[in-house]
Order: C-alpha cells, then structure tokens, then sequence
C-alpha cells in the first residue's frame, strides 16, 4: 500500500535535497571566499591607482573565456599548474614541503627534450612514451636525494629542494647555452623529431594532447592515494608520523616515495611544455610554473580534483592579464596582486598552521 507522504516529511525530504546540493559549496567557502576577497583587493588597488575597475575585470574575464582562442590560452597554462600542484600535494600528503618542483620541472623537460632530439624517429606511440619516461626519471631522482636525506638523517627537506632547485635551473641553463645549444641567438636546444611532438588540439592556440595527460595523472593519483595501501601509508604518515609507525606504516618508505613521485610529476609537466608547446628545450620557458603549483596545490585543498580546478583559475588569470595589460594601461602586476591575495587569504594562514601542527609533532 503507497500512502501519502505529511507535510513534515515533506519538509524534509526538501530540507535533505538542498543541503545536499549546498553541501559542496559549504565544504569549499573558504576557497571561495579567499577568491573573492582577492578580487576586492585587486578593486581597491586598482580605485587607488586610477584605473577603471569595470574596464579592467571585463578585459580580464573576456582574455581568459571569451572566445575559443581564449579558452584555448587558458587551457595550455593550466596544464603546467596541474602537473606541479599535483607534485606539491602527494609530498604535502605526508607532511613533507617539496619547494623545489621548479627545479624538477626544469630538468624533466630537459631529459625530454633530449629524448625528443636525440634518438632517431621512432613511431610516434613509442617516442612520445620514452620522452615522457625520460622527464619522470629525471624528475624522481632529482629529488631522491633529498628524500634520502629527510628519511635516513631528518634533514629538512625545505633546505634540500630548495637548493637543487637552484641546481636544476643552472644546469640546464648551462647544457642549453653550452653543449646542447641549436644555432642561433636564443639559447635553445635543437627542435625535437616529429614523432616525439604532442598534438595540439585546438589550433592556432598550443594546446596539446598534454592536458589528458595532466587529468590522467590526476585521476591516477586520487586512486594511489585513497584506494592502495602505498597511498593510505603516505596519508597517514602526513597525518601522525608515530601513530603511523606504531600501525605498521613504514614512513620512512612514505617519504622516498611521495617525495619521489612528487618530482616525477614535476618532470612530466616541464616534458608537456616542450612536447606540446615549444618543441625543443628553450631557456627560461618556465615562467614559474613549480613556485606556482604550491599556491594551486593549496588552494586545492591537496585533493587532484580541486587542484585540477585552481590551476584552470590561476591559468585563466595569467592568460587574463596579458589580454589586460595589451588593451589598458593596467599593468600585468595586477594579475601577481591577485594571485598574491589568494595566497595570502587562504594559502598562507593553511600553510603555516599545517607547519606549526607539524613541528609540535617532532
């Protein structure tokens, strides 16, 4: 017999709908909030100055989603963001701050770009696989040691990947004006083999098949994370090191692995950039792509999903900014001053209260 649901249980019923649909928004208003903030920042920054403010957002919000083209330019600086904010979260996961994934990035593109110029023609499937391959390795042990060192001897690994950072960058500033340098007044290498190119998807725009690459790793990292054992040991040792331990957790093989992982990821996203967008090794080709991805893997709340949605802001911010800096006297800094308020709002304040919960652990 079907009765007739009371008007207290349709209430609710009505009551459970919307708060499921609000529930999302709810867990993630601080985000937002942080977002919005920054844009009210940006506002004032931008009356104090004597710039239009209408003007201004219009030009930023039309340069990032206003047309194809547009859209096209927003996708390919994502795809960066999500690779390196994916390298910070895994590392942040077990309480570990890889500072470094600039650097990991940098000699990750370099070993693809070798790959990619280096070895003869090979099919397509096979050359792209090894030069992806190749940024990974590379990626991983550059920050081996540094793992090495945090897990056997506790040394700290902000100090150690900051520095091979720095090593990184000079090393392969020096292969690619030195050794490695193609003719020519740029300091490049020599352009990588047809079959080693990632396809670009949305011409005129650099757009490659690179960003299935990012949101596969995404997935594959939410899977490690919260559906293998390897992952639950990471998360747990990021949580409480000596419950960890004392549960069977191993952490001193949760920090290799998520330190080395992390700088993997970091290396696929340098080879997505040569692959994709400039097809040899060029220097200074990163504009900041690993110091970013600690903001967006902040902001993201460590989760592949939400970094996956930071990264598509922060890349629709710098692409916005350059269509505002062309068309008004505003300044691209403005677009800093934005990413800096997200920071400061919501990355920083998290940031420092996870290193302060930390450091009373030890």
């Amino acid at each position: 017999m079907i009765t007739t649901p009371t008007s207290a249980e349709k209430k609710v019923v009505g009551r459970s709908i919307v708060w499921l649909m609000l529930s999302p928004v709810i867990k993630i208003w601080p985000e937002l909030a942080a977002i919005v903030a920054a844009f009210l920042v940006g506002a004032i920054i931008l009356v104090v100055t004597g710039h239009q403010i209408g003007e201004t957002f219009a030009y930023l919000f039309r340069g990032a989603f206003g047309s194809r083209l547009a859209i096209g330019f927003t996708l390919t600086r994502t795809v960066p963001l999500i690779f390196t904010g994916l390298a910070f979260s895994i590392a942040f996961k077990c309480g570990l701050f890889n500072i470094g994934a600039e650097g990991q990035l940098q000699v990750g593109a370099f070993a693809a770009a070798w790959v990619g110029f280096a070895l003869p023609p090979l099919p397509p499937l096979i050359h792209i696989s090894l030069a992806l391959l190749a940024a990974a390795i590379a990626g991983g042990l550059w920050v081996l040691v540094p793992a090495l060192l945090k897990a056997k001897r506790g040394v700290h690994e902000v100090v150690t990947t900051m520095m091979l950072a720095h090593v990184g960058i000079l090393l392969t500033r020096y292969l690619v004006f030195g050794p490695f340098k193609a003719p020519g007044w740029i300091p490049h290498t020599p352009r990588i083999a047809a079959s080693a190119e990632l396809a670009r998807i949305m011409p005129p725009t650099q757009l490659s098949t690179g960003i299935f690459i990012a949101l596969a790793c995404a997935l594959i990292l939410y899977w490690f994370l919260w559906k293998t054992s390897i992952g639950y040991g990471i998360r747990a040792a990021g949580l409480n090191p000596h419950a960890a331990e004392t549960g069977g957790v191993s952490v001193t093989r949760s920090i290799v692995v998520a330190l080395v992982i992390s700088g993997a990821l970091a290396g696929l996203g340098g080879a997505g950039e040569i692959l994709g967008v400039f097809r040899r090794f060029v220097e200074g080709f990163s504009p900041g792509w690993g110091w970013d991805g600690i903001a967006v893997g902040l902001l993201g709340r460590l989760h592949p999903v939400g970094v996956i949605l930071s990264a598509f802001l922060f890349g629709a911010l710098r692409t916005g900014g350059m269509a505002v800096a062309r068309a008004t006297p505003v300044p691209l800094d403005i677009v800093v001053v934005l990413q800096a308020m997200v920071i400061l709002f919501i990355a920083a304040p998290k940031l420092m209260k996870i290193l302060k919960r930390r450091g009373e652990k030890e």
